[in-house]
């Protein structure tokens, strides 16, 4: 039986949606205290003293901590993954002297409610000496985010192929210009939250913790709190969705449990949505120069970009997005000479790491812009610019000789067909026929315009995830699995694959994921990399289940292993149908299995499958917006999406992926934008300030796939959770200067708010 390709429906709904789902918010202990914490209200101060005397004399508070309470914790997070351009620096439990961000931790009560525990806080008497920030990473100033650090550069680094210069010299043709890409954050329903508990007799601490590595979050609390591993189980129950926000390991990962083991008693903290505005990390913000030479068939030469990437105040994760954007800035495009060159620059503003897409949406904006600059430089029509520059199937897997971001090798897509996927999404939209519509539109009085990119998405990243596989005594089929799920379904497209190796259906698997005690090891889901990596050690740890029942069940009934014939849980002797064993008998015998048996006892598998590189999706899609003309307001009209992931588990589960990335991408293009003042002070804490994409902003989707199987892992699997995001804001931009073509509106900044559409408009720039 095989179940990939399935359209099942997802196995978690019925439990979901009936309200019986289990998140952090849901788990209360007998005992249980509740953290408020004190945050810095400025961007960046000096904390000259802490007065907690009141607050400790408040009623049902059992304490407060600050810095000096930390002991051995008083250390910085690990940064991961290192590089050796980067000058890092990463959080502590607690800011010490002082505080970098508006938002950052100083201190926390803890008491027998929340609303005593909130109550105390406000009695916290801290004493502040502001100082000057940072806000702007073009233009640092003389103040310092962190002192040795004069400069406040965190990094730069370079990445190239070919000679630029000499290329850009002898183009037939050169332009250039600067793009603004603005900053955004994950937002799922669920805020981060954890439930930490001791038992002190047995020496185990167990955390619940909404999060998308709960395999590192345990990494993190044993180095910092001196625990052995076997000691620390880490859970991530039902986690409210992620998109990057709960990918880092946070300070209150750490300092939650340090309080459980401190006070003795379970500890609960859930973030408010105030504390995620201003603390959870953030994304995207970067300036790119960029300067480009072609010839007279829009052909691409050669390319030089400069840019700049807001960092924030640490770098929990490095330089990874940068670097992510500087070796994914290609896209699915030949080009001989490319030399890409980042700064990236401190400033006391929330951190930033990957949120979903992670660098490559910045990567993909900037691209698609220049290859809609070539075309209006040589008035070409912008798809045959493209199809003239595309990556051709015969080239894979085609070295694009950039530096990958992780510095393992170069960027080598691994497969796909670049102009088919352009092909089909022209075809799907009948472009040229919306492109006449478009024209007649504007000379009627409408703004309307089409828009198209491509793009191509790094997926299925390493090092390694792992799957465990059993079958119990009862028959009942368990997976344990290193990548916890977020809502994208793994529940059921997991079963999927080990259904179909196992020779049993879906319904009769039960997937674990989040749960540390399951696995020993795990990286975690992000990066699209969970059904690729994760579902390859599934399919591989159940394959090789299935053989060692083979194998058991062919000793039991005194056969041949190629005479014994499975239906379902059920083993039989393939000439005498009437001798079988099931499923649960084999695993009472694999308990007790002597060495004769050839096999390890125990009816279990575990495997982990270490990707012997990166693989690649890509697609590209097409949009219909209209402009306000009146408010500038953009409206989408119709969207079309054509993508290659790869070989589908369930191309339903994909598709609700697609939508779900394409409205994350247009509140990205459209709708959001985190601002703050000179001061630093955040502009947008509150859904009051901050838009999201609303369902009537949502257009009508059509959506096609096609499917190139990757050679790097088993199933012929590309990830697919971010790539809808990828090429969305440079679709737009597409179409929304498309619409205002006669005005001569050049869109080089995202997002497209009214207001940056009015300056373009009346000529105060961008």
């Amino acid at each position: 039986m095989k179940f990939i390709g399935d359209r099942l429906l997802r196995k978690e709904d019925p439990r979901l949606v009936q309200g019986r789902g289990r998140y952090v918010g849901d788990i209360a202990l007998p005992g249980m205290l509740h953290a408020a914490i004190v945050r810095s209200p400025h961007a960046h101060a000096r904390i000259v003293a802490i007065d907690a005397e009141r607050a400790l004399k408040a009623p049902g508070v059992a304490g407060v901590v600050t810095y000096v309470d930390l002991g051995d914790a008083a250390r910085p997070l690990p940064i991961v993954p290192p590089h050796a351009g980067l000058r890092g620096k990463n959080f502590h439990l607690l800011a010490g002297d002082r505080a970098r961000f508006v938002g950052e931790a100083v201190a926390v009560v803890l008491a027998d409610s929340r609303y005593a525990a909130e109550d105390a806080r406000a009695l916290i008497d801290v004493a502040w000496e502001p100082l000057p920030s940072v806000q702007e990473p073009t233009a640092p100033g003389s103040a310092r985010v962190h002192d040795d650090i004069p400069d406040n550069l965190a990094g730069r680094v370079t990445l190239s192929r070919g000679d630029v210069t000499a290329a850009l010299n002898a183009a037939p043709r050169r332009a250039s210009v600067t793009l603004t890409i603005g900053r955004a954050g994950g937002q799922p329903m669920e805020t981060r939250g954890l439930v930490a508990e001791y038992n002190s007799m047995a020496g185990l601490l167990t955390v619940w913790a909404s999060s998308q590595v709960p395999h590192q979050v345990r990494q993190f609390v044993c180095e910092l709190l001196g625990l052995e591993p076997h000691r620390v189980r880490v859970i991530a129950p039902d986690v409210g969705g992620g998109f990057g926000a709960k990918l880092i390991v946070y300070p209150e990962d750490v300092l939650i449990p340090l309080l459980t083991m401190r006070f003795g008693r379970p500890v609960r903290w859930l973030e408010d949505r105030l504390e995620h505005m201003l603390t959870a990390t953030q994304e995207r913000t970067q300036i790119h120069t960029v300067e480009v030479g072609f010839d007279d068939e829009g052909r691409l030469l050669a390319l030089r970009d400069q840019f700049v990437h807001d960092t924030g105040a640490y770098t929990p994760r490095g330089l990874v997005v940068p670097l992510l954007s500087a070796s994914m800035l290609g896209g699915p495009y030949r080009i001989p000479s490319i030399e890409v060159t980042f700064d990236s620059v401190y400033t006391n503003r929330v951190p930033v790491t990957p949120y979903r897409g992670a660098g490559q949406p910045q990567a993909v904006f900037v691209i698609e812009r220049v290859m809609d600059l070539i075309a209006r430089e040589t008035g070409r029509d912008r798809a045959a610019v493209r199809f003239a520059n595309l990556v051709q199937p015969t080239d894979m897997p085609y070295d694009v000789g950039l530096r990958n971001y992780r510095g393992s090798g170069n960027v080598v897509y691994d497969s796909g067909d670049y102009p088919a996927v352009l092909r089909r999404a022209l075809e799907m939209s009948d472009y040229e026929r919306l492109a006449k519509e478009c024209l007649r539109a504007r000379q009627e009085g409408r703004l309307l315009g089409v828009g198209l990119a491509c793009y191509v998405e790094l997926t299925g990243v390493g090092p390694f995830e792992g799957a465990t596989v059993r079958a119990d005594t009862a028959g009942r089929i368990t997976v344990f699995t290193g990548v916890p799920s977020q809502g994208q379904g793994l529940e059921t497209t997991l079963a999927q694959v080990a259904a179909g190796e196992l020779g049993v259906t879906p319904d009769e698997v039960s997937v674990i994921s989040g749960d540390t005690l399951g696995i020993p090891q795990g990286i975690g889901t992000f990066a699209s990399r969970a059904a690729v990596v994760g579902g390859s050690a599934v399919a591989l740890a159940a394959r090789e289940l299935r053989a060692k029942c083979m194998r058991l069940a062919a000793q039991a009934l005194g056969i041949a292993e190629d005479e014994v014939q499975q239906h379902g849980r059920r083993f039989a002797d393939r000439a005498h149908a009437e001798r079988f064993i099931e499923l649960g008998r084999l695993a009472s015998a694999a308990a007790v299995a002597p060495a004769a048996s050839g096999v390890p006892p125990g009816l279990e598998v575990t495997h982990y499958f270490r990707p012997p590189d990166i693989a690649y999706s890509s697609g590209a899609h097409v949009t219909l917006a209209e402009v306000d003309p009146d408010t500038l307001q953009v409206r989408i009209h119709g969207y079309w999406i054509s993508h290659d992931s790869g070989r589908l588990i369930n191309p339903t589960i994909v598709e609700g992926q697609l939508q779900g990335a394409v409205a994350l991408g247009l509140g990205s293009a459209l709708f959001e934008a985190i601002r703050y003042d000179a001061a630093g002070q955040p502009l947008c804490a509150s859904y009051m300030d901050y838009a999201l994409p609303r369902s009537d902003d949502m257009p009508p989707m059509e959506i096609d796939h096609l499917e190139t199987p990757s050679p790097l892992n088993p199933l012929g699997l590309k990830g697919v959770g971010e790539s809808g995001t990828l090429p969305v804001a440079a679709a737009v931009a597409s179409a929304v200067e498309d619409a205002l073509g006669t005005l001569r509106v050049r869109v080089e900044e995202m997002p497209m708010m009214s207001g940056v559409l009015r300056r373009l408009v009346t000529g105060g720039g961008a």
